[in-house]
């Protein structure tokens, strides 16, 4: 499996979505090796421990030797070992700590509130990580042998994309050589690529080793850009998702896309919902005092073009020209955060609005819990894990009918994300009458039961199992 996060490394829902897939494969006996693009330091605080050292010590000598293999073996995120007894980790250099990090190190992602560790602070934690990162690019372009002809050989000269972190598709032709020579050394039957950034990695070692390959789509270039796609991000998807003998949408909306966007036959195309992790939910009453009247409607993601930041915004405005005893909460990065401020500020509602910018840990779970109402204003969401994140704390949602989520969630407001009117329609009515509200975290809790990653899982091993079925003999 090539996945591009997995907690504590992680910008959204992507990474949640590779944890609770993992761990329920895990426990259905599916043996996963998930091979991360992360350079791992011996000495450094890993919430992902080290198993062995990528330079162990020669024999009868103190000094390093080179390493036989560009993977480094990693343990399951610490006090989790028994719940990933099936799956390995793997880590291989690399010089990006995340795709949403600008040139400028400026970070763009958004934390989960079910995933990442409550170990230090999240701007100690990305300066550790940038630092790792650092001091591995050598060690990346010394492992990572020449691109090959082809699929790969597209490294060279391309420098930053709009919108994301540094060189990536540099990044992710290195991530896809050093895969290739991992996989010599490792034994399994199906290659499953997670989104846009491991599908070169994923073609390559289909192409390598004869083994069929899973397109698992959780994110596609027209929900990140709108109709601004950039070309070479989406020559990238189109061609892994082509190449591909069988495609995972997270949702019907993501799949009509697919077929619309990208000429995919939907026969090719299984639809496998996010869950989460059952067992996880607050209990309905249990809830956070915050000390005053006021009530709190949560915006949490990142602040950026596909969540709909400034319909949020706007619907606030119209929600503070009834109601004043409400307090709004934008929690997430962006590269929208300094325009959203200003609108805020223009709206004359900027000190209604509180930014608090990157959370994690135990901040996430812990504005969870204050919140009165959670709203996802997307303007293109494939799925959407939060508001079930959101529902497991007895929150009452709205979301957007352009999301994969609404398909699954009957007992969530939904809303068109630009008829702001009607978003804040909606905002007033579940404050102002405690029993819609009520009706609402109940019903949800009850649906949330049954969008569990076990389910996912299983699927996904059908799929498995029907792709090397399709293989030639021989």
């Amino acid at each position: 499996m090539c996945g591009w996060e997995f907690p504590p490394y992680i910008s959204g829902g992507l990474g949640t979505a590779c944890h609770g897939l993992t761990k329920a494969l895990s426990r259905q006996s599916v043996d996963v090796v998930f091979v991360l693009p992360r350079a791992v330091e011996i000495d450094h605080p890993l919430h992902l421990k080290l198993l062995s050292p990528p330079n162990p010590p020669a024999a009868g000598a103190g000094s390093a030797s080179a390493p036989s293999s560009p993977g480094f073996a990693l343990s399951a995120p610490e006090g989790q070992e028994a719940a990933f007894a099936h799956v390995q980790f793997r880590g291989v250099p690399s010089g990006l700590v995340n795709p949403y990090q600008s040139a400028g190190g400026k970070f763009h992602g958004q934390s989960s509130a079910s995933s990442l560790s409550d170990a230090g602070s999240a701007a100690r934690e990305h300066e550790e990580a940038r630092t790792v990162s650092d001091s591995a690019t050598a060690v990346a372009a010394e492992a990572a042998p020449a691109p090959p002809i082809g699929v790969l050989n597209m490294a060279a000269g391309n420098g930053p994309l709009p919108g994301y972190g540094g060189d990536l598709i540099g990044e992710t032709a290195r991530y896809a050589n050093l895969c290739v020579e991992l996989a010599k050394h490792e034994s399994f039957d199906v290659v499953h690529a997670h989104d846009w950034m491991t599908f070169p990695a994923g073609l390559a070692v289909a192409a390598a080793t004869g083994k069929p390959l899973i397109a698992h789509i959780h994110s596609t270039e027209f929900d990140r850009s709108g109709e601004h796609v950039n070309q070479r991000v989406y020559d990238i998807e189109r061609r892994g998702l082509h190449g591909a003998m069988h495609v995972i949408a997270v949702s019907h909306y993501t799949k009509s896309i697919l077929v619309h966007r990208y000429g995919l036959s939907p026969d090719k195309i299984a639809v496998v919902y996010n869950g989460i992790e059952n067992g996880s939910a607050t209990p309905v009453g249990e809830r956070v005092a915050i000390g005053h009247r006021d009530k709190v409607v949560l915006f949490l993601g990142r602040i950026t073009m596909q969540k709909g930041p400034e319909y949020f915004v706007n619907a606030a405005r119209k929600v503070l020209e009834k109601m004043d005893n409400v307090k709004f909460v934008m929690a997430g990065v962006g590269d929208k955060v300094t325009e959203i401020i200003e609108l805020a500020a223009l709206s004359g509602i900027g000190h209604k609005i509180l930014f608090t910018g990157f959370l994690h840990g135990r901040d996430v779970e812990r504005i969870f819990k204050m919140a009165d109402l959670y709203v996802m204003p997307s303007v293109s969401e494939p799925f959407g894990i939060t508001p079930l994140e959101a529902i497991s704390h007895d929150v009452p949602v709205i979301i957007s009918r352009t999301s994969g989520v609404s398909e699954v969630l009957t007992h969530a407001l939904k809303v068109d994300f630009w008829d702001t009117h009607e978003i804040a329609n909606k905002i007033i009515a579940v404050l102002r009458h405690p029993p819609l509200s009520l009706t609402l975290r109940e019903h949800a809790d009850m649906e949330l039961r049954r969008l569990n990653w076990d389910d996912s899982a299983a699927r996904c091993r059908d799929i498995y199992e029907a792709a090397i079925e399709a293989m030639p003999v021989g």
